[in-house]
């Protein structure tokens, strides 16, 4: 009941539900990217199907921890709780592993160029960093509860 006494800005919302369909954009890709048939595997070329035997199990645990963590951090937000910063350090975890080995240990700079293999990376590991900061500017301003 005291959640709903506070009026928040609209652009805690603005942003909130930017990054739930951000969050819901990476369970799409990692579902996309973890369960790819035979069939649209076939119909990458080469380089690309390289790459995608390049990827060890554990990098698909860890892509699920980032894009899980991130979505239940960004329901967090909406319900405006304090885990939900938990959720998106949770998230940063995942994301840290996988980014390094994705940029580091694949050919991906090779299939897709520097600026195409780093820029997604890149954005990723910001966007992490800001909900961390976010989720926790809005417990000091006592919106998270």
């Amino acid at each position: 009941m005291e959640n709903n006494k506070i009026k928040l800005p609209i652009w805690f919302w603005l942003i909130t539900i930017f990054f739930i369909l951000w969050n819901i954009m990476g369970v799409i890709s990692f579902f996309a990217h973890t369960f790819i048939s035979q069939e649209a595997l076939d119909q990458l070329p080469a380089n690309e199907k390289a790459l995608y035997a390049e990827y060890p199990f554990w990098t698909s645990v860890v892509f699920a921890i980032a894009v899980f963590g991130g979505l239940l951090g960004s329901i967090g937000l909406i319900l405006r709780k304090k885990w939900a910063k938990i959720a998106f350090i949770i998230s940063l975890f995942g994301i840290i592993p996988q980014m390094i080995h994705n940029v580091f240990f694949t050919k991906s700079t090779e299939v897709y160029g520097p600026g195409q293999a780093m820029t997604m990376p890149i954005m990723v590991i910001v966007f992490a960093l800001f909900l961390i900061w976010f989720a926790n500017f809005c417990i000091k301003k006592e919106w998270l509860k």
